[in-house]
């Protein structure tokens, strides 16, 4: 099940359509804050659907310890280590956002099991870090990975950086006071450039969310632009009242190209950005108005929390968790996304119907898309106090994980009626999905450079 880096270079589209089809897609899976006294687990899912178990959990790998809060994850390489042959897709590196346990978890056989645990007492202590989000590996062998805060939870948090041994090396940053807060992250060396994007320190965000903590300053609303080789913020944009909690960064996958994206997940915008003679600009190019909804104390925000781009750039994604839809931009003239698809599953709206007589709980969260841009799957769970919150039935029924079928040439979204994964119905009681990697590379993890 290891599998070797990308060949060299960006790939094409058309080396990604003859590309061998994803068949299995690692997933977290969650009890932290279901009130099942059980760890987090990675599941594999069948998404073959030649296979007798199409759309069935197949294999579960529990953690050791209670409450990790297993959360985004990523692969020891990828392809930004297109030129050196002897690195592979094989370890999983999977985090615990609450507790800021890191797992090394070895999938080279179909079965993936524990490899090393980075217990959160050592980086604390080396470097002062905690509440361990995005994972990137680097073309130097070495993995990155996004902290959100101190070792007392306290903001700005910083950036962790493990060897090809998976030994803390320590911080990537060489100054972090120009962030008030930290959460996502991707980098280009043809530019270099990082961006990174704000949340909150965990110690906010941890209990729930609190209307209060936005308006005393305690989100985050500033994207960064760092010098990759000098490790400093070069440019910082404040969004303003209009870019609250900008949550997920994607740059183009051609390595060329400077234009990128971030959601406001608050604001309900999108955000594109890109560079003109030496200074990156950036505007809202997508607004998602606020609904009016009975019993919420202010218009309901749609809250984009993922974001992906396909891997030929040409459409965008996103997925609106308290409103329930998912939309699909034209995105070829970057600046000016234009809406293509639309597809209702969950949500508060009540717009959305069945499927294959399951009621869907909770809203449309985590994203992933197949490589030839025509599958999207799509999970519910967002954050655990933030589930038991807004959609405190999801602890009892669990969650799902859909397939949505892109039309590619001219755009459109519909829900394929012969997939469903039952979170709900999980051998050990019902449980969330969150984050999905594919074994051999994904449009969210891989970086060409």
């Amino acid at each position: 099940m290891a599998h070797a880096c990308c060949g060299p270079g960006y790939a094409s589209p058309e080396a990604a359509m003859n590309a061998e089809r994803e068949k299995l897609l690692y997933t977290i899976a969650l009890y932290t804050g279901t009130g099942i006294e059980e760890p987090d687990y990675l599941a594999v899912v069948d998404v073959d659907p030649t296979s007798p178990t199409y759309s069935q959990v197949i294999h579960r790998l529990s953690m050791p310890y209670l409450g990790d809060e297993l959360h985004h994850f990523g692969w020891n390489a990828c392809s930004s280590c297109h030129d050196d042959a002897s690195k592979s897709r094989r370890f999983l590196v999977v985090p615990g956002i609450r507790s800021s346990r890191i797992y090394i978890i070895d999938t080279a056989d179909a079965a993936p099991k524990i490899h090393k645990i980075i217990e959160p007492e050592d980086i604390k202590a080396k470097t002062n870090l905690s509440a361990p989000h995005t994972v990137h590996c680097l073309a130097n062998s070495q993995v990155m990975i996004s902290m959100l805060g101190d070792g007392e939870g306290n903001a700005p948090g910083g950036f962790l950086l493990l060897d090809e041994n998976f030994d803390i090396l320590g911080r990537w940053e060489q100054q972090a006071d120009a962030m008030q807060f930290n959460y996502d992250f991707w980098y280009q060396p043809r530019h270099n450039v990082m961006v990174s994007s704000e949340w909150g320190a965990p110690k906010t965000f941890y209990p729930g969310f609190d209307l209060n903590d936005v308006g005393a300053g305690n989100y985050g609303r500033h994207l960064h632009f760092w010098d990759w080789q000098n490790r400093t913020i070069q440019q910082s944009v404040d969004l303003g009242e209009d870019g609250m909690i900008p949550l997920e960064v994607r740059f183009h996958h051609n390595p060329d190209s400077t234009h990128g994206y971030v959601g406001a997940a608050l604001s309900s915008n999108i955000w594109h950005w890109s560079k003109t003679n030496g200074h990156w600009d950036v505007a809202k190019v997508v607004d998602v108005p606020a609904i009016d909804l009975e019993g919420f104390p202010v218009p309901l925000p749609s809250l984009i929390t993922d974001l992906l781009l396909s891997l030929d750039d040409r459409f965008l994604y996103f997925s609106n968790w308290l409103h329930g839809d998912i939309r699909q931009y034209d995105v070829s003239d970057p600046a000016n996304p234009k809406l293509v698809g639309q597809v209702w599953c969950g949500g508060l709206l009540g717009k959305s119907g069945d499927v294959n007589g399951h009621t869907l709980t909770g809203g449309p969260q985590m994203l992933q898309l197949s490589l030839d841009g025509k599958r999207l799957y799509v999970t519910s769970s967002l954050f655990s106090t933030w589930d038991n919150q807004f959609y405190p039935d999801m602890s009892k029924t669990g969650s799902y994980m859909l397939q949505i079928d892109c039309n590619t040439e001219t755009g459109g979204l519909a829900i394929n009626p012969n997939f469903f994964v039952d979170f709900g119905s999980e051998p050990q009681g019902p449980a969330r999905a969150h984050e999905m990697r594919y074994p051999g590379g994904d449009c969210t993890s891989d970086i060409w450079v």
